[in-house]
C-alpha cells in the first residue's frame, strides 16, 4: 500500500537508511552529527557550519548554538578563485551566491547522508562548476574529521581555478567565546608545516588557576595528486585583510600571493586553516578532488592523522566507517512499512549519540559542560541493553556509586568511571524522580541477563557536603575526605545494589508533603516544574515509586526461589525505614512519615555505623508490599478526579501552596500527560481508570497538528508556585509541546496495559509527523519535542529514542527477557504484517544474534491470534506457555553458536 508522508521530504535512497534531500539550505535549523568512540564530536550543516570538539575545553572550530547556524560566517569553507569569473565558495558563503538565493538563478543544493557521513552537492550554472563536499569522522581511534571536496566543470568552457580552504580555528575552551576572547588568542602558537597548519596554545586559560595546555589542533590538506598546499594564510586577520570579511576575504578576492610557506612560526593571533593550492585547469566534464584533515591530538604528533590524506586511505576509511555503523546498528525491523523500518535505523542511532555527546555539544544543546545527567544515563541504558549489552553490567554497577546514603544522588556523571558531580551548575538540588530510574534499568538488565545476583553486588555510596536530600550541609565534611561514604571508623563503606535501591525507594516513600505524596523537591522528570520546592508534590512519580516497590518485592521472591536466599544483609540504619519490622506507623499520616525520615537523616548525616544486620527476605518482601499497596490504593482513590464535562483522570501534581494542580479551572481545564503515564505503566490504575484516562487524553491533549499528544493543556497563567515551564510560551518545550519522551512513554504504558491499538496510534502518528519534512523540518529520527509551529526541536539527543526502541522490541514485537529466559509476547497489529503475512526483527539475546520472523498467514489482529509453533533454525521447540505467552529457556539459546545469526520463526494462529 502506498503511504502519504507529505509532499516535501527527504527520501531514503537504499536499504541501509541513507537518504537525500533537495534544497536543505532552505531549512535554517538543520544540522547533522558526526562522532566516533574516541570522543571527537562534530555538527555540520548544509552550508558547512557547525563545530568540532573533544570536550567543553577543547574546540577546534568556534562553538555554535542553534541561532549561529544561519547568521555566522564561520564554516568549513573552500574557496575557488576562477579566472575571468570571480570567487566562488563551495558552501555558498559569498555575497554573490547569497544574493541569488530565492531567485530563479539560485544555486542548486542537495544533501546525501548516511551512517555517519554527510555530503553536500552544490551546483552553479553561472560559474559552470559543481562541488561535492564529503565529511565524516572515521570509526578508527583518531580524533579527526575528514573532508573531501570534489570540483567538477559542468560548463562549456575550461576553468582556471585557484583553490584555498578557509576554516577559522578556535582552539580553546567554549568559555573563551565570551570570556577573554582576545587574551586567549595571545596564547596561540601557530606553525606551518608541509601539509598544513597547527595551533598549540600555551595555557588552558582559567583565572581560578591556569593550566599548561597539552592539546594541539591542526588542519592539513592535499590536492588531487596527494601534493601538499602551495602555501598558507595562517592568521585570520591576514586572510580576511583590512576591510575584508570572512565571506569576502581579501586573500581570496584578490588572489593574494602573500602566502607563507611551511616551517614558519607565528604567535599571539587568531588562526585560520587557510591552505592555498596550486592553480589548475579544469576541462569540461573533468573532476578534481582535495582532501582535508581536521585534527585534535593530545600528544602533539599528527603523523597518524596525516595518513588519512592519502586518496587510498581516505576511501578505505570511509568504507570501513560505513561498515562499522552498519554492524553497530544491528537492531532492525522489517514491517509492512519500509519507510518506518529505515526511519527506525536513525532512531536506534540516537541512544549511541547521547552516550557520547551527553546532553551537550550539538547546536540546540548549548548548555552544560559535558558529562551526562543522572536520568539520562539510566534511560539510555534501556536501549543499550537491547543493542550493546556486553558492557552494561559494569556501567550499571559504576553508576550506583553516584547514590548518596540519604537516597539522593550526584546529578552529573563524568566520562571517566567513578566521576560524579553534585550538580552541573553547583546548585544544591534533588530531582524527585531520580530514584526511580536505576531500579527500572536494573530490572530490565536482570530480566535480559538472568543475573539476579547483581542485586547482591557491593558498591560505594557518593558523599559530599550535601545531606538530607540537599536541604542541608554536612559541616564536618571536606573534599580531602573523598567522595565515598565512610563509617564511623573511617573505612569506606560498601552496601549491596539491593541496599542502594531500598534506600532510594524507602527514603522517598517517607518524603511526603501535606497531601501524602512524594515531595516534588527541585523538580521531577519535567525539569520545568522547579518552583515548588517546599510544598509541591509529584503524584506522577509517587505512582512510579509505588510500582517499583512492588516490582522490587517480586524480584526478592525470585531471589529466594531461584537462588535459595532466605536473608539479606543491610546497613542497620535501614531498620528505621523498614518500620513494619519494628513499630509500624500509620501511612495515612504525613507527619509520622516525616518523623521516620528525620530519624533516618540523623543516622547518616556525616558517617554511618558500618554495622549490618540480617533481614529475613520474607519479612522484607512483606514490608515492601505493604508500602506499594498503600501507594496504589492512595492514588486510585485520593488522586482520581472527575471534571464537569464528565472526564476522569489522575491529578499529577500539587503546587507550592499545597493545592491540586489539575482539574477544572476558570482559565480552562488543566491536565498533564505525565500524571497519567506512570499510574498506567506501573499497574496503579485500574482497568476502568485506564479507559477513562485514554478518553481524557484524547479529548484534552491530542493534537495531530504537532505529532500527537501534548504534555499538558494550556494553563493560561504564569505559575510562580509551580515552575519555569509556565513562563514558556504555550506549545514550546515543557509547556504543552508534543514532548516526544513522555508521548512515547505513554505509548509504552498503553502497551503495558495491553492496549496495542491505542499504543501504536501514538507511535505511528509521531513517526508520520517526523518523516513529513514539510512540517517537522528535521532529518530522519525523533526530536525532543515539536514546537507550536510544528518544527522538530533538539534533534538527536533525546531519551525518547531509547523508549521507542524499548517499546518496539519488548512490547510491540514482545521480545524480552524474563529472569534470563526469552519471553515471546507479541502485540503486533494485523496492519503491521507485510503482504505475505510476515514481519521481522533482528535483535540479540543471550549474546546471540537473532532474526525473529512472525508468520501470520491469516492476518489476524492482536487479541485474535496465539503463538502456535516456534522454530529455532528450522527445528521445532517445545513451548513453555504462560498466559498465552511463550518462554524459550536461556540454556536453549546458549547452546547456539555465538558467532552466527540464528533464525527464529514464530507461527501465529
Amino acid at each position: 500500500m502506498k503511504k502519504n508522508y507529505g509532499s516535501e521530504r527527504w527520501t531514503f535512497i537504499n536499504e541501509d537508511g541513507e537518504f537525500c534531500l533537495d534544497s536543505p539550505d532552505k531549512a535554517i535549523h538543520l544540522y547533522f552529527p558526526l562522532v566516533n568512540e574516541m570522543g571527537i564530536m562534530s555538527s555540520i550543516t548544509p552550508e558547512l557550519h557547525g563545530d568540532i570538539k573533544i570536550g567543553y575545553n577543547n574546540y577546534l572550530l568556534t562553538p555554535v548554538s542553534i541561532e549561529n547556524l544561519h547568521n555566522t560566517r564561520n564554516n568549513r569553507d573552500f574557496w575557488c578563485f576562477i579566472e575571468n569569473k570571480g570567487v566562488w565558495s563551495v558552501s555558498g558563503n559569498s555575497p554573490h551566491q547569497r544574493k541569488l538565493k530565492f531567485s530563479i538563478d539560485e544555486e542548486r543544493v542537495k544533501l546525501e547522508a548516511g551512517f555517519l557521513w554527510h555530503r553536500i552537492i552544490r551546483k552553479s550554472q553561472i560559474f559552470g562548476i559543481q562541488a561535492q563536499i564529503l565529511n565524516f569522522i572515521p570509526s578508527e581511534n583518531r580524533k579527526v574529521e575528514l573532508m573531501e571536496i570534489k570540483l567538477t566543470n559542468i560548463g562549456e568552457e575550461d576553468l582556471r581555478i585557484t583553490p584555498t580552504s578557509g576554516i577559522p580555528l578556535f582552539c580553546r575552551s567554549a568559555d573563551n567565546l565570551r570570556d577573554h576572547r582576545h587574551v586567549t588568542s595571545l596564547l596561540h602558537r601557530i606553525q606551518t608545516e608541509k601539509f598544513g597548519i597547527t595551533v598549540k596554545p600555551t595555557f588552558s586559560f582559567d583565572e581560578r588557576g591556569h593550566k599548561k595546555n597539552e592539546v594541539s589542533y591542526g588542519v592539513f590538506g592535499v590536492d588531487n595528486d596527494d601534493r601538499p598546499p602551495l602555501g598558507f594564510f595562517p592568521l585570520f586577520e591576514d586572510f580576511v585583510g583590512e576591510g575584508g570579511t570572512l565571506d569576502w576575504p581579501e586573500a581570496i578576492v584578490c588572489n593574494s600571493q602573500n602566502y607563507i610557506t611551511s616551517d614558519q612560526n607565528l604567535e599571539g593571533y587568531e588562526a585560520i586553516g587557510a591552505l592555498k593550492f596550486n592553480t589548475i585547469s579544469l576541462s569540461k566534464g573533468d573532476t578534481v578532488s582535495y582532501r582535508i584533515v581536521l585534527s585534535i591530538t593530545e600528544d602533539e604528533d599528527f603523523t597518524k592523522d596525516l595518513i588519512f590524506l592519502s586518496k587510498k586511505k581516505f576511501t578505505e576509511t570511509l568504507k570501513k566507517t560505513k561498515y562499522y555503523w552498519k554492524e553497530k546498528l544491528y537492531l532492525s525491523f522489517k514491517t509492512n512499512d519500509n519507510i518506518f523500518d529505515k526511519w527506525l535505523k536513525w532512531v536506534t542511532l540516537q541512544p549511541i549519540l547521547r552516550r557520547i555527546f551527553g546532553c551537550s555539544f550539538l547546536p540546540h544543546h548549548d548548555y552544560g559542560r559535558g558529562g551526562r545527567g543522572w536520568r539520562d544515563i539510566w534511560q539510555d541504558c534501556l536501549a543499550l541493553l537491547l543493542m550493546e549489552p556486553k558492557n552494561v553490567r559494569n556501567l550499571l554497577l559504576n553508576n550506583f556509586a553516584g547514590i548518596r546514603f540519604d537516597g539522593s544522588n550526584a546529578t552529573i556523571i563524568g566520562i571517566e568511571l567513578g566521576e560524579f558531580k553534585a550538580d552541573r551548575n553547583d546548585i544544591p538540588r534533588t530531582w524527585s524522580d531520580h530514584g526511580t530510574w536505576p531500579f527500572m534499568t536494573t530490572k530490565l538488565f536482570i530480566d535480559q541477563s538472568g543475573d539476579i545476583e547483581f542485586l547482591l553486588e557491593p558498591q560505594y555510596y557518593f558523599k559530599d557536603k550535601h545531606i538530607n536530600r540537599c536541604t542541608a550541609h554536612d559541616t564536618k565534611w571536606n573534599p580531602n575526605q573523598g567522595t565515598e561514604l565512610s563509617t564511623e571508623n573511617g573505612l569506606k563503606y560498601k552496601g549491596s545494589i539491593l541496599e542502594h535501591l531500598l534506600i532510594q525507594h524507602l527514603s522517598s516513600f517517607f518524603n511526603v508533603g501535606e497531601n501524602n505524596n512524594i515531595l516534588l523537591e527541585g523538580a521531577d522528570w519535567n525539569d520545568g516544574l522547579d518552583m515548588a520546592r517546599e510544598k509541591g508534590e509529584t503524584v506522577a512519580f509517587t505512582a512510579f515509586f509505588g510500582s517499583n516497590i512492588l516490582e522490587l518485592a517480586n524480584l526478592l521472591k525470585a531471589l529466594k526461589i531461584k537462588r535459595g536466599i532466605k536473608v539479606v544483609e543491610l546497613a542497620i540504619e535501614l531498620n528505621i525505614l523498614l518500620d513494619t519490622l519494628n513499630e509500624p506507623i500509620d501511612y495515612s499520616s504525613p507527619q509520622e512519615k516525616r518523623e521516620i525520615l528525620g530519624r533516618f537523616y540523623k543516622s547518616c548525616s556525616h558517617t554511618i555505623s558500618g554495622e549490618k544486620v540480617q533481614i529475613n527476605i520474607e519479612t522484607l518482601i512483606s514490608d515492601l508490599e505493604k508500602k506499594g499497596t498503600w501507594i496504589t490504593n492512595h492514588i486510585r482513590t485520593e488522586e482520581w478526579i472527575k471534571n464537569n464535562e464528565g472526564y476522569s483522570w489522575f491529578n499529577g501534581y500539587y503546587d507550592n501552596d499545597g493545592k491540586r494542580l489539575e482539574g477544572d479551572h476558570p482559565k480552562g481545564v488543566r491536565m498533564t500527560l505525565t500524571g497519567q503515564v506512570f499510574p498506567l505503566m506501573g499497574g496503579i490504575a485500574s482497568d476502568e481508570q485506564v479507559k477513562n484516562v485514554i478518553s481524557s487524553v484524547n479529548n484534552y491533549l491530542w493534537d495531530e497538528n504537532v505529532g500527537g499528544v501534548r504534555l499538558n493543556t494550556n494553563f493560561n497563567e504564569i505559575l510562580l508556585n509551580m515552575g519555569r515551564c509556565f513562563g514558556f510560551a504555550y506549545g514550546h518545550k515543557e509547556n504543552g509541546a508534543m514532548f516526544s519522551h513522555m508521548a512515547v512513554m505513554y505509548a509504552n504504558a498503553l502497551y503495558t496495559r495491553r492496549m496495542a491499538h491505542e499504543g501504536f496510534s501514538i507511535l505511528e502518528t509521531l513517526f508520520r509527523y517526523c518523516v513529513d519534512f514539510n512540517k517537522s523540518k528535521i532529518y530522519p529520527g525523533i526530536p525532543e519535542y515539536v514546537n507550536q509551529k510544528g518544527r522538530g526541536m533538539y534533534h538527536y539527543l533525546t531519551g525518547s529514542a531509547s523508549w521507542i526502541i524499548l517499546t518496539l522490541v519488548t512490547r510491540v514485537f514482545g521480545i524480552r527477557g524474563e529472569l534470563g529466559d526469552l519471553l515471546l509476547d507479541p502485540m503486533l497489529l494485523s496492519s503491521q504484517f507485510r503482504d505475505d503475512g510476515t514481519t521481522q526483527i533482528s535483535t540479540q539475546f543471550a549474546a546471540r544474534k537473532l532474526q525473529i520472523m512472525f508468520r501470520n498467514k491469516s492476518r489476524k489482529d492482536f487479541g485474535e491470534y496465539q503463538i502456535k509453533n516456534v522454530y529455532v533454525n528450522q527445528k521445532k521447540v517445545d513451548l513453555l506457555r504462560s498466559e498465552n505467552r511463550v518462554l524459550i529457556p536461556r540454556q536453549h539459546l546458549e547452546k547456539l553458536d555465538d558467532n552466527s545469526v540464528h533464525h527464529i520463526s514464530i507461527e501465529l494462529d
